[in-house]
């Protein structure tokens, strides 16, 4: 049973994957994709419409923003620093006929410019979500919404939450 929870400034989406679905352990964060269930549950908790800027940080192979463009209709942005998960991204984008509106930049996701989000999305260890808290405090107005995929962003209380069945 998965748990998504969105707030105000935060929201946060529970979800433990089964085993032997962790990609790659070269990185701050293992790549592990967010089950299509689950996307699909973190956009329909923040809320997403066609006006909307997604960003992804630590975006992986781009299935949130994708997915959102795609369903959505919304712009979005994929910030990912492994070169192979932008191109794998890039190719998805494309064969869901979504270049128009999705964009992949392979860049820390720490100096990444996040200012024009309007909903911000990640799946980061609950570490690097503290870690990133100042960054979003910093860059994101007011009223943008962040929805997390499994960890909690510390003394930050979800105003919603959601479970996910897997199968």
């Amino acid at each position: 049973m998965k748990k998504i929870l969105i707030g105000f400034l935060f929201a946060l989406l529970f979800v433990f994957p089964s085993k032997g679905t962790i990609q790659e352990y070269d990185l701050d964060v293992p790549y592990v994709p967010t089950p299509y269930e689950v996307v699909t549950e973190m956009l329909r908790l923040a809320d997403i419409g066609k006006d909307d800027v997604l960003y992804d940080l630590g975006s992986g192979d781009g299935r949130i923003v994708i997915t959102a463009a795609k369903k959505m209709g919304c712009r979005g942005i994929g910030v990912e620093i492994a070169a192979r998960r932008i191109k794998q991204s890039r190719e998805n984008a494309v064969k869901e006929k979504v270049t128009d509106r999705v964009k992949f930049l392979q860049q820390d996701m720490f100096e990444a410019d996040i200012s024009k989000a309007t909903v911000v999305a990640i799946y980061l260890l609950q570490s690097v979500n503290l870690k990133l808290r100042p960054k979003l405090l910093r860059e994101l107005k007011p009223g943008t919404r962040i929805v997390s995929h499994n960890y909690s962003m510390g003394e930050w209380k979800p105003d919603k939450t959601s479970e996910v069945n897997i199968e």
